[in-house]
């Protein structure tokens, strides 16, 4: 499938060279601010303001109220704007709505806390052994005999894979398989009544929802747990094992080692494989969505060789802009397209087969339309090689259908 017009390039987070010895993880305990300083309320200014407001009556906030907390909130970002409201509003009638944004803040606190908790023992340490050298990368247990599922370029190449668990015991590892499509492989050891993560779903997810990431950083730091949010859905990046589509972007702090560890909601599901970093930026990291992951998870507990299904086209997916720029009729879907020099049909393909053209604009998988969170990859993985799916497409002025028999995505 053809690449998106826009990238964003980033890198894999290969595994940090492995220490000659295992260590302990350094602690650093904080210290006591000296003589901490007091917040002191303004006696003017759009503070005040809200203040005064809030003495006024017991109804709406006012306009000066409300153009104080927004100030609040540019000056002190979201995080803070939460507990500035709580400044703002202690000692005064509010003080209800005090306490509910300090039950939501604990709330949120303790929800990441039983997360940890819930899912750490599920996470493993891969401690790999090459020819150019040793690495390290994370794993996440997904069913109790054994099956751990992490990124292809965490084992890539492997001669030896040593598996530690947090309970301290140790396990040899064998690859049971890679993905063709994404960035993963599923790790086999030999073991039985493994504590397991759950497997959430990421079709749901939305930006700016929690997310918690577990793994370990720099082959030091094992079961570390950072939390931030979903940044944004269907990224799509290059790194150095090539191109990966339809990614989660989050910001919770991931680094070199994280590779292949989870990607957690609030509620402890896991709706990401943790895969790439931005080398561009700070905070900008990205995973693997589950529902993508889930169908090679599945074929690996069946016993069957992984495979992803394959139509064989080349195609940009489109939005308002790229409609916009080419006058196509839709703001939506998997316009068939080449580069000019080669035909977006690859020859031999089920696309070919089945009689899709260039310039066909995809527009539905059976039931389901394609949008930006439904895009054609994501439906299509859903079914496995063999299947026969019926594609509505637009050709010109006509809209058609079109069966296509799944083949087998191939290893290149």
């Amino acid at each position: 499938m053809a690449d998106k017009a826009k990238r964003t390039t980033a890198t894999a987070k290969k595994g940090a060279k492995a220490p000659a010895r295992r260590r302990a993880p350094l602690r650093f305990e904080p210290e006591p601010a000296a003589n901490p300083a007091s917040f002191l309320p303004r006696e003017s200014g759009p503070l005040q303001a809200a203040r005064n407001s809030l003495r006024a009556g017991t109804g709406s906030l006012s306009r000066g109220a409300v153009i104080g907390m927004l100030s609040l909130s540019l000056l002190f970002g979201a995080g803070g704007g939460a507990a500035a409201t709580i400044l703002l509003l202690d000692g005064f009638s509010g003080a209800d709505i005090t306490t509910q944004i300090r039950q939501t803040l604990v709330s949120e606190q303790s929800a990441i806390v039983a997360v940890a908790e819930r899912v750490s023992p599920a996470i493993v340490t891969l401690e790999i052994t090459t020819a150019a050298g040793d690495a390290i990368g994370s794993g996440v247990i997904y069913s109790a005999d054994g099956w751990i599922v992490t990124n292809k370029h965490v084992v890539a190449d492997a001669t030896d894979i040593l598996v530690h668990l947090k309970d301290g015991r140790d396990f040899a590892g064998t690859v049971y398989g890679i993905d063709t499509l994404t960035d993963l492989a599923i790790v086999k050891i030999d073991a039985a009544g493994l504590p397991t993560a759950t497997l959430g779903r990421s079709g749901g997810i939305k930006v700016g929802q929690t997310a918690i990431a577990i793994g370990s950083p720099l082959g030091v730091y094992t079961n570390s747990v950072t939390a931030g949010i979903v940044s944004a859905l269907g990224r799509d990046i290059t790194t150095e094992s090539g191109s990966i589509h339809g990614l989660i972007q989050t910001d919770a702090a991931i680094n070199p080692g994280n590779s292949g560890g989870a990607l957690v909601d609030s509620s402890g599901a896991v709706i990401g494989i943790n895969t790439a970093i931005s080398t561009e930026g700070s905070g900008i990291g990205f995973a693997i969505p589950i529902d993508i992951a889930r169908p090679i998870l599945e074929q690996a507990l069946a016993g069957t060789p992984l495979s992803r299904p394959w139509i064989g086209v080349r195609y940009s997916t489109i939005d308002l802009r790229l409609a916009k720029e080419n006058n196509l009729p839709v703001s939506a879907g998997a316009w068939i397209v080449g580069d000019g020099t080669t035909s977006p049909i690859i020859p031999g393909s089920p696309a070919e087969s089945a009689g899709l053209e260039d310039g066909d604009i995809i527009v539905q998988v059976n039931d389901t339309q394609i949008d930006e969170g439904h895009p054609l990859q994501d439906l299509l993985v859903q079914y496995a090689p063999g299947t026969s799916i019926t594609l509505t497409v637009l050709r010109g002025a006509e809209k058609l259908s079109i069966v296509v028999v799944l083949g087998v995505r191939p290893t290149e």
